[in-house]
């Protein structure tokens, strides 16, 4: 696999999620790589994602870490199986467990590995960690779009 970010071997017509889009100018660019068999992604929110507690990130921005990371995930994981080119995945379900507040100012790191790979369908397990903390816990269905879709 490249020494390159997942996100930028997307098709450039598949590249503009908020997340993780490299075409998308107002998205967060995330970036996650192959690190022996996990995937991982570090990330540092910006302040404007706090939570209704402050100091604290909101809900919301942790399922979309996880769900864009899930999403690199199942790309790297299926290449390497099927000996491909990386290629884009959708969400069919995304599910999250919350354990401990994630606190602001931290550099998050999500680890993400596929446990079942069946066609174009893709499982994935995350965890998020806030130093060594682990604050949240994730499980993606991924879906493989088509070329022609």
């Amino acid at each position: 696999m490249s020494e390159k970010p997942i996100q930028d071997l997307y098709l450039d017509e598949y590249a503009h999620c908020y997340g993780c889009g490299k075409k998308n100018p107002q998205g967060m660019h995330l970036k996650s790589y192959l690190e022996g068999e996990e995937c991982v992604c570090r990330y540092t929110p910006d302040s404007c994602y706090t939570g209704g507690v402050p100091g604290f990130l909101y809900g919301g921005m942790i399922a979309s870490l996880i769900d864009c990371h899930g999403a690199g995930t199942a790309s790297v994981a299926t290449a390497d199986e099927k000996g491909e080119p990386v290629g884009r995945f959708v969400t069919a379900s995304l599910t999250v467990d919350y354990h401990k507040p994630t606190p602001m100012g931290v550099e998050l790191i999500i680890r993400g590995k596929a446990t079942e790979i069946k066609g174009r369908k893709v499982t994935v397990a995350l965890q998020l960690f806030a130093g060594d903390v682990h604050c949240a816990s994730g499980r993606v269905i991924m879906i493989q779009i088509l070329a022609d879709t």
